[in-house]
């Protein structure tokens, strides 16, 4: 099984009442995946793992600009809504996907259990788990 041997939480100041803070993790003392996200949800806080934003090509120019562009960056060539068969290549509708992410629900349960643990004792003022 693989260790986590360090975990660091950055909570979130200002209005945003969704999110609530950064984890960054550290596994065997040789691993780091940053920009965890700890989020309030409708059935209590989550963790969403780091994504990026999806990008599809121009038709005019073929430079990728970020999925709901209105208008081209290179060229300002209107952008046309994605058809299926574009957003089909994604494999999703969603215009983020996950950079790293657990593979098992074993492993994402003892994650998120451990980020969110880390959390509540730095959101009420105790140390961070390390």
């Amino acid at each position: 099984m693989i260790d986590i041997t360090e975990i660091r939480i950055f909570l979130k100041e200002g209005q945003d009442k969704k999110l609530k803070g950064y984890a960054t993790v550290t596994f065997d003392h040789a691993f780091v995946v940053r920009n965890i996200k700890v989020i309030a949800g409708s059935h209590g806080l989550f963790v969403a793992m780091p994504s990026r934003k999806l990008k599809l090509p121009c038709r005019p120019c073929g430079f990728k600009n970020e999925v709901g562009s209105k208008f081209c960056n290179e060229c300002g060539a209107v952008v046309p809504t994605p058809t299926q068969e574009e957003i089909a290549m994604h494999d999703s509708k969603a215009d983020h996907r996950d950079i790293a992410h657990p593979i098992t629900q074993e492993f994402r349960e003892i994650l998120q259990n451990k980020i969110l643990e880390s959390y509540k004792k730095e959101s009420t003022g105790s140390l961070s788990i390390k």
